[in-house]
């Protein structure tokens, strides 16, 4: 399959290139500056400016967007946006690499993770802006999208074990009680889902087996 990683350079971003590569797809990294993954190709350009015609030619378009700057949080609503704005009433699907602070912690989908007690005081602007910018792409039917949360505990130098579990839009532990999962495990699930597409206009969640 042809994939395009937005933010290409990030350390999802890096993991996913690299998954995807092994697996035996072209895969152009979007990145601002230099290309500092597997990927084969490169599209050096910031994400605003992406047209529709840039990203015509891909199957998927992976979203790793992220920033932690305390003053552009709202960029998480506005880049998702753009890119969702420009892939409208096209093939190209969509899949972002999303956050854990927006999975509900109860059956009827009233509370989620973020508004918790023990939620941590710092992230929750990174995930109040997140959740909006995913409360507006379910809004829309145009894209054909699919969201994937990582488990709480999303661990950047965690070990590849290959192995873990789907689940919804509830935040799920696994058998030992956590909620965990490493870059690398959710590549691994970003990558089956790229190949399957099974969860078009979802979120899903992942957490280590």
């Amino acid at each position: 399959m042809k994939i395009a990683v937005v933010a290409a350079n990030g350390k999802a971003g890096k993991q996913i290139v690299e998954e995807a590569v092994a697996r035996g797809h072209e895969v152009t990294a979007v990145v601002r500056g230099e290309n500092k993954t597997k990927a084969q190709y490169q599209l050096i350009k910031d994400l605003y400016d992406l047209t529709t015609e840039d990203l015509n030619d891909f199957d998927v378009v992976v979203d790793a967007f992220g920033i932690f700057d305390p003053e552009k949080m709202e960029e998480h609503q506005t880049s998702l946006k753009h890119l969702a704005d420009i892939l409208s009433n096209t093939a190209t699907r969509l899949l972002v690499v999303g956050g854990a602070g927006s999975l509900y912690v109860d059956p009827e989908h009233t509370v989620e993770l973020m508004n918790t007690p023990d939620f941590p005081e710092a992230f929750k602007p990174l995930a109040s802006n997140m959740g909006k910018a995913l409360a507006a792409l379910k809004n829309r039917n145009d894209v054909n999208w699919t969201y994937i949360s990582p488990a709480a505990d999303f661990q950047a130098d965690g070990e590849k074990t290959g192995k873990y579990s789907v689940a919804g839009e509830e935040l799920t532990l696994n058998s030992n009680g956590e909620s965990v999962i490493s870059y690398a495990d959710y590549a691994v699930a970003m990558v089956d889902e790229i190949e399957n597409g099974k969860h078009i206009k979802e979120r899903i969640s992942v957490v280590k087996a």
